[in-house]
């Protein structure tokens, strides 16, 4: 609550949705790259698109995504700056301007994230946001190297910490708020546990960058681990029981989970090129980073947009539609069939494009019958004008 006379940090609706637009817009360039890289018909031919296909997925979508998360969670004005500049950035790097320009801005939004962490640990100084706040460290570093003119392949393990971690401390933060253990004991030695694996993996990393040999098998077998571990202690287990949105956000956390263990068992041998490669990216940011999402985007989304996004049944044909897609691709990539693979690959664009559809009709249904409902209520005899606070007790609901 904010005091009087004093103006909300917090945008609007309108001004949610505009800082998402740039997230959109990589997505979609992002999208349209994979399918340059397939070697297929893409809709746009922009110079050095396929160059930063993986930089614009990963952090101009996905890493501004989180970012915005973030900066709605902190509620600063200034904490903006990281998804904005994490977006733009990524979009700055396909203008007719140095790549170095965009490389700059993108660097400067993770830098960002960094320092929105800070306060959100003074908070409470919970594991989880250092968990977090590990994974940014290691987009910091990607991007800085990428800076320094490292290509992208070597950054690969860079930019999966960043997104294993982050999607880590969320589920830790999410298993404490979901009460997972009511003795505050032994969710203490999880935590305690978690933010260990977050530290291994952040020196497994480097360790790969120095001496891939050696630290590659050492980042898959720690991708494993904590994808087990994860997995093992994670309430998807037992909700995948149930029904509804509760089942269908437990069948992509498993999903995803599974995922993880294929990337990490591709990467217990170093050499990975060609189609394999190709196989051990999409596991993990197909596979899981997407499938998190997924299963988070329901509770999440609202709570960012101030906008309703109810769970409908034609969710669980995006997530058929992107696993059994995926499953295809790395099978064709291991096995060496190109013209699967490309079949695969346009599929895999298929099911990201119809999950934005979907949510996308999911939230405008909500939205006009909500809409509607208001109208029903204001008209009917003796009816009070709303005052939206029913509106303001659901957004707290969501946020907490």
């Amino acid at each position: 609550m904010t005091k009087k006379g004093v103006a909300d940090p917090r945008p609007t609706e309108r001004r949610r949705l505009a800082l998402l637009l740039p997230s959109g817009i990589a997505l979609v360039l992002g999208l349209d790259a994979g399918l340059v890289l397939l070697g297929l018909p893409a809709p746009l031919s922009i110079q050095r698109l396929a160059d930063v296909h993986g930089m614009l997925m990963t952090i101009g979508f996905v890493g501004s995504l989180i970012a915005l998360e973030r900066a709605v969670a902190l509620g600063r004005r200034w904490a903006y700056v990281a998804p904005l500049g994490m977006s733009f950035g990524s979009l700055l790097t396909l203008s007719p301007a140095p790549l170095w320009v965009g490389q700059v801005l993108m660097l400067l939004g993770a830098l960002g994230l960094l320092v929105v962490y800070l306060p959100l640990w003074r908070r409470s100084y919970d594991p989880a946001v250092a968990i977090q706040f590990s994974g940014g460290f290691l987009a910091v570093g990607a991007i800085g190297l990428w800076l320094g003119g490292v290509a992208i392949p070597p950054l690969v393990p860079w930019l999966t910490g960043y997104l294993v971690l982050t999607i880590a401390g969320e589920r830790v933060e999410l298993a404490r708020v979901g009460q997972l253990a009511i003795d505050p004991g032994p969710q203490q030695r999880r935590d305690d546990q978690a933010l260990a694996l977050a530290l291994a993996l952040v020196v497994a990393v480097a360790t790969a960058t120095l001496w891939p040999d050696a630290g590659l098998p050492a980042f898959g077998v720690l991708l494993v681990v904590l994808a087990v571990v994860f997995a093992i202690r994670d309430i998807a287990r037992r909700t995948i029981r149930s029904t509804g949105l509760p089942r269908f956000s437990a069948a992509c956390l498993l999903a995803g989970y599974g995922w993880l263990v294929v990337a990490g068992l591709l990467w217990l041998r170093p050499a990975l090129s060609g189609l394999r490669y190709d196989a051990v990216l999409h596991a993990t940011f197909l596979g899981f980073v997407m499938s998190m999402i997924l299963a988070h985007a329901p509770v999440i989304l609202p709570a960012v947009l101030r906008r309703p996004l109810p769970y409908t049944p034609a969710f669980w044909g995006v997530a058929v539609l992107l696993h059994g897609s995926l499953l295809v691709r790395v099978v064709a990539d291991l096995a060496g069939a190109e013209p699967v693979r490309a079949v695969a690959g346009t599929l895999n664009v298929l099911a990201l494009l119809a999950l934005v559809a979907t949510a996308a009709a999911s939230s405008a249904n909500a939205t006009l019958t909500r809409a509607a409902d208001r109208t029903r209520a204001s008209q009917a005899p003796g009816a009070a004008e709303p005052t939206g606070t029913a509106d303001r007790t659901t957004t707290v609901a969501q946020e907490a």
